[in-house]
């Protein structure tokens, strides 16, 4: 076992984020990390939600899944956020629960600990970046060590791979894009034992 408390929260609509945070949970894991997977509160309205099938359908089959919680977080020693993009940033169910860790912000709880981030649009260059990158700058403001997957492993060349972190079309991820998220995730547990030292 490694000295590592992960945190994995995501936000998915209809299912490709709540891919994603799986496989880093499953890859943390297996690396020895202990580990938390919850999903942030839908934040639409019921009859939105509902007139969409998908979607609708998504959050009844993962109902399940406990909702992420500032102690969440407090509890944890790294981070792994994943959500979609929407409009070039992250979807705004996600950026609720950010806005309720004031609190322990202020507190000093969510400095020096390891973080990364996973994202997906509807197409190819829908604002993937730009959505990692604006959360990367909220992780600034907490302090906390931004560990990107970079352009350090041969897997980052393959599929959707970027510096800053996996990244999906809509849909089920590609097998390509779920090794993206698994070495990223490796990555990052490797990087936040260092830091729990």
């Amino acid at each position: 076992m490694s000295n590592v408390r992960l945190a994995v929260v995501y936000y998915s609509a209809y299912g490709t984020n709540h891919t994603m945070a799986e496989a880093a949970a499953e890859a943390a894991q297996a690396a020895g990390a202990e580990v938390r997977l919850r999903r942030v509160a839908e934040t639409a309205p019921p009859e939105v939600v509902q007139s969409v099938a998908a979607w609708h359908g998504h959050a009844q089959k993962t109902a399940h899944i406990p909702v992420a919680q500032p102690a969440d977080l407090e509890w944890a020693n790294a981070f792994l956020f994943s959500a979609p993009t929407r409009f070039g940033t992250v979807a705004s169910q996600m950026r609720a629960f950010i806005d309720t860790l004031g609190p322990i912000w202020q507190q000093g709880k969510l400095a020096g600990k390891a973080v990364s981030a996973t994202t997906s649009a509807q197409n190819l260059h829908g604002g993937q970046e730009s959505t990692l990158l604006g959360l990367y700058t909220t992780f600034m403001h907490w302090g906390s060590v931004i560990v990107p997957p970079g352009f350090t492993d041969p897997v980052m060349f393959k599929g959707l791979g970027n510096p800053y972190g996996a990244s999906s079309n809509m849909g089920t991820p590609t097998d390509e894009v779920l090794d993206i998220v698994r070495y990223q995730t490796r990555r990052l547990v490797e990087v936040a034992g260092k830091l729990a030292g």
